[in-house]
């Protein structure tokens, strides 16, 4: 491939995969890091790992994952296509179909779809959660943390903010 046919292959690629985020961003992870390390060769997987890294510990939505991408292959025309080609499209339809979906609020079928929605959703987010877990699984202590972080997470109500002190002292003082 070409470098100047790049900012079209990434349009492409987000265009594509947007369509396929029920659940957000998220539930997209492995297919983007398939896509851009492995298909592309655009990143490493330390590199998809940094950058999913700052996509989640930043403020503001995981979509952010994708700008960092794009970034990372074009400069900021490359943020800027990656985003648009995610977010632009699919806010349109989702705009379009709210409305149409609101008309069928009433209707039974329309809750067993909302239902089969969920299992999907979540497959999808957990099958992200893993691809992040192997790209950052350097050492056990890499790996005890995350299944510590994620446990705490999941079964206690401590604020997220503490985690990542947590991991940042972790990291400070040489344990990952």
């Amino acid at each position: 491939m070409k470098d100047d046919g790049i900012l079209g292959t990434i349009a492409l690629q987000f265009f594509i995969l947007a369509f396929f985020a029920f659940g957000g961003a998220n539930a997209v992870v492995p297919e983007i890091h398939r896509q851009a390390v492995d298909v592309f060769g655009w990143l490493d997987n330390r590199t998809f790992a940094d950058l999913m890294t700052i996509a989640q510990v930043a403020p503001g939505p995981n979509v952010m994952l994708v700008t960092l991408v794009g970034y990372h292959v074009a400069g900021i025309a490359g943020a800027g296509v990656a985003t648009l080609a995610m977010c632009g499209p699919t806010a349109m339809l989702a705009s379009v179909l709210a409305r149409i979906w609101d008309r069928f609020r009433d209707r039974p079928w329309r809750m067993v779809v909302q239902a089969g929605f969920v299992p999907v959703s979540v497959g999808l987010v957990t099958a992200s959660a893993l691809v992040f877990l192997q790209l950052t699984a350097q050492s056990l202590m890499a790996v005890a943390i995350t299944l510590a972080t994620a446990s705490v997470a999941l079964f206690t109500s401590v604020s997220p903010l503490w985690l990542f002190a947590a991991a940042v002292i972790a990291g400070l003082v040489g344990l990952v």
